[in-house]
């Protein structure tokens, strides 16, 4: 039987780009820069969604170190992504608003063979929530409240 969890978080956008997110009992911002309007309070909706992603990859390694008793010294990742900016502004139609593609490089710190990373990886983002939200086509509703 799944057991689910139901996660939220409550947001509230300023006079400017500047929203304030409380995510449990954090107060995180997301922000755009100066030279956009915005005031660098924090990283920009699509950073942090990179981010996102990271946080979960990093996650579940982690979890999966620790089921499989796999000594995992760390994880170095970069990960990327392109978007066109004129959709997202109003001056185009032409393309989708989001990102086209996602690279995530990872670097594992670990005595596994190369065989086993690939393995270790591959169940990585098998179990990754994000991961799944990405490559899967997950409903969507906005409403007024």
């Amino acid at each position: 039987m799944a057991k689910m969890k139901t996660i939220s978080i409550e947001a509230k956008l300023d006079e400017k780009f500047k929203v304030e997110v409380k995510a449990g009992d954090r107060i995180i911002y997301v922000d755009q820069p100066v030279a956009a309007g915005g005031t660098e309070a924090g990283p920009n909706p699509l950073e942090y969604f990179l981010t996102a992603l990271a946080g979960c990859i990093a996650t579940a390694a982690r979890i999966i170190a620790n089921q499989k008793r796999i000594k995992l010294n760390g994880l170095d990742m970069k990960v990327e992504g392109a978007f066109d900016t004129e959709v997202l502004l109003g001056k185009s139609r032409e393309n989708r608003a989001g990102m086209t593609g996602i690279k995530v490089t990872l670097t594992v710190d670990s005595d596994m063979s190369n065989e086993e990373k690939k393995v270790f990886i591959r169940e990585i983002e098998s179990r990754c929530p994000v991961s799944d939200n990405i490559s899967n086509t997950t409903p969507l509703v906005i409403e007024l409240a």
